[in-house]
């Protein structure tokens, strides 16, 4: 079991409980899976512009990521059907774990400037999603391999709350750090 979900099952899903005053432990709100995802339109013509972007995600997420492709063309923005649109990581279980402390501890910290995630990110049903502009911030792509092209993640954190509050509660308990003034 990794070290965080260790914690996570015996430090902070008790809190939880206690504090949203849930009976039943299996009640408290959990982490279902994290999906990181990243829009390569503009690179979509381009295979190994492509391939670099796909082991960038790889070796942030320790996973191998999947080529989304479009569903229809849309002539607006030159998409034909099949054309790959973006790349995308579900991460469950330990992956999972793993990648949120490593999110909390090295990645946010890194981050110049950073205020905290707005609370528009969590949408009704209780999931949450952090954009990144660009890569440098996690710690294999500064270290391991200088990144060509600027790409921009989409990093979603899938939750079994019923509602925002909940949701909100738990992000906080996992060590996310959200903007004072709203």
């Amino acid at each position: 079991m990794s070290h965080f979900k260790k914690t996570f099952e015996e430090e902070i899903v008790p809190q939880l409980q206690k504090e949203l005053k849930i009976k039943n432990r299996l009640g408290v709100p959990r982490l279902k899976k994290i999906v990181v995802n990243s829009g390569v339109g503009r690179f979509a013509k381009d295979k190994k512009i492509l391939e670099d972007i796909a082991k960038s995600i790889s070796l942030i997420t320790g996973q191998k990521p999947v080529i989304t492709k479009a569903r229809k063309a849309i002539s607006g923005f030159k998409i034909r059907q099949g054309m790959p649109v973006g790349i995308k990581v579900t991460l469950r279980g330990k992956r999972m774990y793993d990648f949120v402390e490593k999110l909390v501890k090295l990645v946010l910290p890194r981050i110049r400037d950073f205020e905290g995630i707005d609370i528009k990110s969590l949408d009704e049903a209780g999931n949450l999603t952090i954009a990144f502009r660009e890569v440098s911030s996690f710690p294999e792509i500064s270290h391991q391999q200088k990144v060509e092209h600027d790409f921009g993640l989409e990093i979603t954190l899938v939750t079994d709350a019923k509602d925002k509050s909940k949701a909100l509660e738990l992000f906080k308990k996992i060590g996310l750090i959200f903007k004072e003034n709203q």
